[in-house]
């Protein structure tokens, strides 16, 4: 099948990419003639393991371009995918709909023949209609179908979540449309992967529903991280205990100092405006946002508890940025609250970050980065391990001592056993355990 894919940021390329390993003709658009450029010479944009051998190879294989202008490859598809970003709107928390609507129109003007145009963008309920709507101004006899088919990629897992999805969502009520969608996935059949058909507007909302569950379940055990350091409990203990569950999962279940990233910040806020104008609050979401931005800055307040009560004037070792590790992506990261509020309390920041300082220097101001872990614990007052690199889990304990000016150790992700810091003569801090 030919496949036009509109947007080539994080849900774009890899969706374009993984659909041409599939066999289908892709083309990737956008705007942006860097980014472009950039793919065609073989690199890519973005931090996401196995995507730049997935993008060259299907490339040298034929299957997958690159363009700037979507007009060719609209007219040749039979399935155009609206994969753009749909970020928080200033003031209000909506989510900005306008790139989504930009493409809507673009699209209506260049389609020929019957098109299936598939938002891909996690957009609000109703957004499909509006979508339609656009289209149909701009071609009133245009021949075409909007489905919702909503992704569920996890940063730095995305081409196996592609491959080996849970479910693929398909929001349409057209025939036809259904039929070409159930061929455009048909290898995911060889997985027995379940294909849920819903109607637009339940499939918009699933999306929603998906990343506002886990958002709470999320905010759930940071909240009982805080009661386990209140009454001497083990939040991971407690974790295991009630994850084991089979109606509770153990999956999002790991205290930490609350999510970041492009999905569950922007997606809780633009579900509880929805629920807000729909006059149906969604009380629960809307406590999870408060909640969890509260969090983020309360583990500046943890840091500054393991120094003595005051940083001012001393140095802190940080390791981890990005919201999440496997990424360069520092969209709504921890660090942008913690490392903000050590500095107003006089504190010096020295970072690491196996990927993300590229977009963290953009972000943050006065931080001094280096090329390891170990350089950045020389001679600093105390470290900070907010995002867990599978290179921190084994640190040399030893060295680790040796390079800090003084043995404190504030571990937020709780990959340390507090009885082996102890052994190793550092002062140790975690989250939810005694």
């Amino acid at each position: 099948m030919r496949v036009a894919m509109i947007g080539t940021g994080y849900v774009g390329l890899v969706s374009g990419a993984c659909f041409a390993d599939f066999g289908h003709q892709v083309t990737c658009i956008d705007k942006n003639e860097e980014k472009i450029a950039l793919l065609r010479s073989g690199g890519v944009p973005i931090y996401e393991p196995g995507l730049d051998q997935l993008v060259q190879r299907n490339v040298r294989e034929g299957r997958l371009d690159f363009a700037t202008d979507l007009t060719e490859a609209v007219r040749a598809a039979d399935v155009v995918f609206i994969a753009v970003g749909t970020p928080s709107r200033r003031g209000d928390g909506h989510a900005d709909l306008s790139y989504v609507h930009a493409a809507a129109e673009e699209i209506g003007q260049v389609m020929d023949g019957f098109t299936v145009v598939v938002n891909k963008s996690t957009v609000p309920v109703g957004t499909g209609d509006e979508v339609e709507a656009l289209i149909r101004k701009v071609r009133p006899d245009g021949d075409f179908a909007v489905v919702s088919n909503p992704e569920f990629l996890r940063e730095g897992a995305a081409i196996d979540d592609f491959k080996r999805p849970d479910r693929v969502v398909v929001g349409t009520e057209n025939a036809r449309a259904r039929d070409i969608m159930r061929e455009l996935y048909r290898p995911l059949f060889l997985n027995e992967t379940p294909i849920v058909f819903t109607s637009r507007r339940t499939s918009e909302l699933i999306k929603y529903a998906a990343n506002a569950f886990l958002a709470m379940k999320i905010t759930f055990i940071n909240e009982m991280a805080d009661l386990c350091e209140a009454v001497g409990a083990n939040v991971q203990e407690v974790s295991k205990g009630i994850g084991l569950d089979g109606r509770i999962g153990a999956k999002f279940l790991h205290a930490g100092p609350g999510y970041g990233g492009s999905c569950f910040p922007k997606d809780t806020l633009a579900l509880v405006r929805t629920a807000q104008e729909a006059d149906t609050p969604l009380q629960l979401v809307e406590a999870t946002v408060r909640v969890n931005d509260a969090r983020k800055r309360a583990m500046a307040d943890k840091v500054i508890a393991a120094c003595g009560g005051d940083v001012s004037g001393k140095t802190i070792a940080v390791l981890g940025l990005t919201f999440k590790p496997n990424t360069d992506d520092m969209r709504e990261a921890p660090s942008l609250d913690i490392i903000p509020a050590l500095q107003a309390k006089g504190a010096r920041v020295r970072a690491y970050d196996p990927a993300g300082i590229e977009e963290a220097e953009k972000l943050l101001k006065d931080v001094e980065y280096t090329t390891g872990p170990y350089l950045a614990l020389e001679d600093a007052d105390a470290v900070v391990i907010i995002t867990e690199w599978n290179e921190f889990r084994a640190l040399d304990l030893d060295r680790v001592k040796t390079a800090l000016k003084a043995p404190v150790v504030v571990d937020l992700r709780n990959i340390y056993d507090p009885a082996e810091m102890k052994e190793a003569g550092l002062s140790y801090t975690s989250v939810g355990r005694p």
